[in-house]
C-alpha cells in the first residue's frame, strides 16, 4: 500500500488536538506532524510536541524559503504552518502522515497535493462547539467571539471534504480517523 497524507480540519474548538492526542498515544504507526506557529504556548503545550513555537521573523523566514506545506494567518492574529521537510520525509518512509490543520492550511495542501485524504472533524451539534470552545477558557471573551465567526464559515467548508467525521466521542472518532486513513476507497466516492 502506498503511503498517503491525510488532513483533518474542522472548525475551532472541536477537538482536533484532542483527537490527534489520541492517535499519538493509542496509534504508534500513525506519524503526526506538528506544526509551527508565532502564537504563545498554552498551559501544558510543549515545543516541538505540540507546536514548534517560533518568532515571527523566523515564521516569515521559513515561508519566503518555501519550507512550508501550508501557512495561514489564523483569526487574524498568529501564523500557523506545516513545515514541509518532515511530511514528505514521513511519505518516503511509507508512514501513515496525519496533518491536523485548519481550513486554509486544507485549502492550500489540497492545491500542493490533490492526492492526500481530506477528513473534517464536525460538532455534533452547533451548540457543542459553542461550549466546548467556552469551556475550555482559554481565550478572552473577544477571541471566542472572532473564533465563532471564523468556526461558522469553516462549518460550511464540509463539502469540500473527502469525508466527515463527528467528534461526539474523542476514542470513536480517533479509532474512524485510523480507519479512514487506512482505508483505500476513501477517494472512490463521488
Amino acid at each position: 500500500m502506498t503511503s498517503r497524507l491525510t488532513v483533518l480540519a474542522g472548525p475551532t474548538a472541536v477537538g482536533k488536538g484532542t483527537v490527534a492526542a489520541y492517535i499519538r498515544e493509542h496509534h504508534p504507526e500513525v506519524w503526526l506532524s506538528v506544526s509551527a506557529t508565532t502564537r504563545p504556548a498554552r498551559p501544558g503545550e510543549v515545543d516541538g510536541r505540540h507546536y514548534h513555537f517560533v518568532s515571527g521573523e523566523d515564521f516569515a523566514d521559513m515561508v519566503s524559503k518555501g519550507e512550508m506545506l501550508e501557512w495561514a494567518v489564523v483569526h487574524g492574529r498568529a501564523s500557523y504552518g506545516t513545515p514541509r521537510g518532515p511530511v514528505e520525509q514521513a511519505l518516503a518512509d511509507g508512514r501513515l502522515p496525519l496533518l491536523e490543520i485548519d481550513l486554509q492550511g486544507a485549502r492550500q495542501v489540497r492545491a500542493a497535493m490533490p492526492e492526500a485524504r481530506f477528513v473534517f472533524l464536525a460538532p455534533p451539534s452547533w451548540d457543542d462547539l459553542v461550549s466546548r470552545l467556552v469551556g475550555r477558557g482559554t481565550e478572552t471573551e473577544e477571541e471566542r467571539a472572532v473564533r465563532l465567526e471564523t468556526a461558522k464559515v469553516e462549518m460550511a467548508a464540509q463539502g469540500e471534504f473527502d469525508a466527515v467525521v463527528v467528534n461526539d466521542e474523542v476514542r470513536r472518532a480517533a479509532e474512524e480517523l485510523v480507519s479512514l486513513m487506512r482505508s483505500p476507497e476513501l477517494d472512490d466516492k463521488d
